[in-house]
C-alpha cells in the first residue's frame, strides 16, 4: 500500500478577485431570510439541543466539495457572527486525491461564498485504489483519521461533518435491513483514537431537500461524487445506471412509505428517541452483549 503519511497545506483567501460580493451576500441574504426555518433554525437548534458548541471550543468544518458541507460552512459563519458562544472555526479541506476539475470546483465555490479554506493533501484515493475487500470502508476509515490529524494540527478540538437528517434516518433503516443491527448515526461523538477529539454533526435536523432548495436558488454547483470508485453511485442517482447503491435503495423506500404516511421520515427519526428496553431481545452497552433473559425471571 502506498504511504500516505507525508501532506501539504495549502491555505486558500477568499478575498484574492474570484469572489462575486453581490453574489455571495445574495446566498447569505436567502439563509437569514428565505431559508431561515428550514435551514438556520434546524441547524441552530441542533447546536443547542445536542450541546455541540462550548465556550472555548475551536471547530474544523470539513467540507468534502458538496452541497451539504458547503452549506455548513456558512451556517457556520452566520452562527460566529451573532453567537454567545465564544468559538472558532477552521474551513478544512481534506483532499484524499480529487482528479483537478473536482478541486478548481471547490476551490471556485469556496471563493464565490467567501469560505476561506485550508486544504491539505494526501494520496489517500491512490493508497486504497486496488484493494479488493471494502475499498470504500478503508478509504472511510483513512479519511476520518486524518481529518482527525489535521484538525488537531490546527488546534482544533472537534470536527464537523455534514451528515443531514436524511442521512440518520437513512444509516438506521441500511443498518436493521443490510447490517442486521440498529444503529444510529450520534450528532456528537468522541473519538477513542485521538484523545479530546469529538466529531460533530450540525446538520442533523436539517432536510436534504431544504439544502437543494437553497442550492438551486442561488444557482449553485457543487460535486456529486468525487470518489472514483463511487461515480457510478452517483450516476444511479441520477439515473443514468442500473445498479444503484444501498443508500439509494433506501431512498427509494422511504420515498415510497412516504406516498402512504407523509410522516414517516420523522416516526424513524423518533424511533432512536423511543427505544424501550423492556421490549427487545438483546442489547449492547459499552460493547457488552446483554440478553432479555439475564432478568426475566427476576421480574
Amino acid at each position: 500500500m502506498m504511504n500516505t503519511h507525508s501532506f501539504i497545506r495549502i491555505d486558500l483567501p477568499f478575498d484574492d478577485g474570484g469572489t462575486d460580493p453581490a453574489f455571495r451576500e445574495k446566498a447569505e441574504q436567502s439563509l437569514r431570510k428565505k431559508f431561515k426555518r428550514e435551514l438556520q433554525s434546524p441547524f441552530l437548534k441542533a447546536l443547542k439541543q445536542y450541546r455541540l458548541i462550548q465556550n472555548g471550543d475551536r471547530v474544523a468544518v470539513c467540507i468534502s466539495g458538496g452541497k451539504d458541507s458547503m452549506l455548513m460552512a456558512k451556517l457556520f459563519q452566520e452562527v460566529l457572527r451573532h453567537s454567545e458562544v465564544d468559538f472558532t472555526a477552521e474551513y478544512l479541506v481534506m483532499d484524499p486525491g480529487y482528479n483537478p476539475e473536482n478541486r478548481r470546483q471547490i476551490e471556485e465555490n469556496a471563493r464565490l461564498l467567501g469560505v476561506p479554506l485550508t486544504i491539505f493533501e494526501t494520496q489517500i484515493f491512490d493508497a486504497v485504489y486496488t484493494v479488493k475487500n471494502s475499498p470504500c470502508y478503508l478509504c472511510a476509515r483513512m479519511r476520518r483519521g486524518y481529518l482527525y490529524r489535521f484538525a488537531q494540527e490546527l488546534g482544533c478540538n472537534k470536527i464537523a461533518l455534514g451528515h443531514h437528517f436524511d442521512d440518520v434516518i437513512e444509516t438506521l433503516l441500511m443498518g436493521m435491513l443490510y447490517g442486521a443491527q440498529i444503529k444510529g448515526m450520534m450528532p456528537k461523538l468522541h473519538s477513542t483514537n485521538f484523545p479530546g477529539m469529538e466529531l460533530i454533526r450540525p446538520l442533523y435536523l436539517v432536510r436534504e431537500d431544504d439544502i437543494k432548495a437553497w442550492r438551486d436558488y442561488n444557482g449553485l454547483h457543487f460535486l456529486q461524487c468525487a470518489c472514483r470508485f463511487t461515480e457510478s453511485i452517483a450516476a444511479a442517482a441520477a439515473g443514468e445506471t442500473d445498479n444503484p447503491s444501498k443508500r439509494q435503495e433506501i431512498k427509494e423506500l422511504i420515498r415510497e412509505l412516504k406516498k402512504q404516511n407523509p410522516d414517516v421520515d420523522n416516526c424513524i427519526f423518533k424511533s432512536m428517541e423511543n427505544v424501550n428496553i423492556d421490549t427487545v431481545l438483546a442489547y449492547k452497552k459499552g460493547g457488552v452483549k446483554r440478553s432479555f433473559l439475564e432478568d426475566y425471571d427476576e421480574l
